[in-house]
């Protein structure tokens, strides 16, 4: 059995589909309402230049709450992959749970369970604890802390207001949107 060295494993910058990547919209299951979240094609141009992968993890309840078939998932990001190439940039990986715990029982995989950063991990070869996490939700900083990533943003743009709104002072590191945090940690990777 060969087991990969620390050294030979993957950075990964996981971010959170609606709010961060694309637009907001309630249980997004149509490809025509997709539109690019501020400041997601220069997150992942720098994503890419700096070596790491760019990594979706997305809770997609409506499946199990039965708004949309698990096969408009996969839609949406097809027109999410076709938007950034517009720009020369695409998402490496998408991860999603479809599960709720109302509708289909506990399971691990839905933020802030970390299932879905784990399995990435094993699936791509990624280092945790060289990578962070970037969400509009406390559920999705707290898949990264739950995972062992480095470090897990707040971002500004979604959710992301209205969660500062109920936790003025959230206990990791907020910025305005996934390209803001993704240079803050790489500028704190230089300091070191």
């Amino acid at each position: 059995m060969c087991e990969k060295s620390k050294n030979s494993l993957r950075r990964a910058c996981f971010l959170d589909r609606d709010g961060v990547v694309n637009v907001e919209v309630d249980y997004l299951h149509e490809p025509e309402k997709t539109v690019l979240e501020t400041g997601i094609v220069e997150a992942l141009q720098a994503i890419h230049e700096h070596g790491f992968l760019a990594v979706v993890v997305t809770n997609q309840a409506g499946v199990a709450r039965g708004k949309y078939p698990e096969s408009d998932i996969f839609q949406v990001h097809e027109k999410l992959q076709s938007l950034l190439a517009e720009h020369g940039q695409q998402i490496d990986a998408f991860y999603y749970c479809p599960h709720h715990p109302e509708h289909t029982g506990e399971c691990a995989c839905r933020k802030p369970q970390p299932g879905m950063l784990l399995q990435a991990a094993r699936e791509l070869e990624i280092d945790l604890a060289e990578s962070l996490m970037v969400g509009d939700r406390l559920s999705d900083v707290n898949a990264g802390r739950n995972a062992g990533c480095q470090k897990s943003y707040l971002v500004r743009t979604g959710y992301g207001l209205k969660t500062l709104e109920k936790n003025p002072s959230p206990d990791c590191p907020v910025t305005d949107n996934a390209y803001t945090a993704f240079m803050d940690f790489i500028n704190q990777q230089e300091e070191k």
